[in-house]
């Protein structure tokens, strides 16, 4: 599968009052044709600024991506201007956002805000614009959509609103789907439908689609590949099979220790990681994450690890990875049982 996205050494800041936030801290990843990637990590780690920053849809005023390479089907888009991203968003890469609510818009009716799109990017009649819009409103399985078109926000429920938002994301066929936190606002049942429908599209259109979420339940369900990210950088990826069986880094062991199973005793407690995220205001010298791992080394204090290989598939940036870590590295297999 060729690589349709190629994200490498992306930096991103934020300016406030209290300073320069460095939200995003040398982020790489890579989207292939027909794949899922998830991003998964706590709040705050950067997730939703990285895909943001792939739209180019920080906001100019207090954000900047100071260095990096955000390449779509080899195309660099950090140098393009607002104008060459317009032609681009919605028609090659779409995104879908957290919340229905706030990105809809309620004085005006669904079907209106899903022909907008249709009509700039592809310049067709109203009316060919309407049966497009039909025809993707059934696709994400909306019953009636001809007189649905017709209705406002307040008409629909919180289910429908994310299909309708995943709608008005995919009516101009892009390669890419984004899609930001698309089932936190929606109980169980809801969220099993809204993940179900995601494969299905997929499997229908062939999207490549990244998703950034927490839930790693949702993780589970759709993702062949996934980035674990803290603090501003990606500390792990590999194929979702890895994550959850062969985890390597101590982030991500903490991750899946903290998340209920199944499998085990119902009156086993959680174990939560202790602490909390660095400031990203002045970030530590070394990992990010040493002040809450019971593994950390003295290296790990004053300097940051690499991504390095752990199999062909499987990147880790640790430095229990180093040949000289492996005392603690089999601890930490025995402590955490993973």
């Amino acid at each position: 599968m060729g690589k349709l996205l190629e994200v490498e050494d992306l930096h991103v800041t934020f300016q406030t009052h209290g300073g320069e936030v460095k939200a995003v801290r040398g982020v790489s990843l890579a989207l292939s044709e027909g794949e899922t990637l998830a991003i998964v990590g706590e709040s705050g780690c950067g997730k939703s600024v990285t895909a943001k920053s792939i739209m180019r849809l920080v906001p100019e005023h207090i954000g900047k991506i100071k260095s990096g390479s955000i390449r779509l089907k080899g195309r660099e888009l950090t140098t393009l201007t607002e104008q060459e991203m317009r032609k681009i968003r919605g028609k090659e890469i779409s995104m879908i956002f957290q919340d229905a609510m706030t990105a809809l818009n309620p004085t005006i009716t669904i079907g209106e805000q899903i022909m907008e799109g249709i009509i700039r990017h592809q310049g067709i009649s109203r009316r060919e614009a309407r049966e497009q819009a039909i025809e993707i409103l059934t696709l994400v399985g909306i019953a009636n959509p001809e007189s649905r078109l017709k209705q406002y926000l307040h008409q629909f429920s919180g289910g429908m609103r994310q299909r309708i938002m995943i709608a008005i994301a995919l009516v101009c066929k892009p390669a890419i789907l984004i899609a930001d936190e698309p089932t936190t606002a929606l109980d169980v049942t809801i969220q099993a439908q809204i993940v179900d429908l995601f494969k299905q599209i997929q499997k229908k259109t062939g999207v490549s689609i990244i998703i950034i979420t927490h839930d790693l339940g949702v993780v589970a369900k759709i993702a062949d590949r996934v980035s674990v990210m803290y603090a501003g950088k990606v500390v792990e990826s590999a194929p979702v099979r890895e994550i959850f069986y062969n985890p390597q880094h101590p982030y991500t062991k903490g991750l899946l220790a903290s998340m209920p199973r199944l499998d085990s005793d119902r009156n086993m407690p959680l174990t939560p990681i202790p602490g909390t995220p660095p400031d990203l205001f002045s970030p530590p010298a070394g990992c990010a994450f040493v002040a809450r791992c019971d593994w950390a080394l003295e290296v790990c204090r004053h300097h940051q690890p690499a991504a390095s290989a752990f199999d062909d598939q499987h990147t880790v940036a640790c430095w229990l990875q180093d040949p000289r870590a492996k005392t603690v590295k089999y601890t930490l297999r025995a402590a955490t049982g993973l």
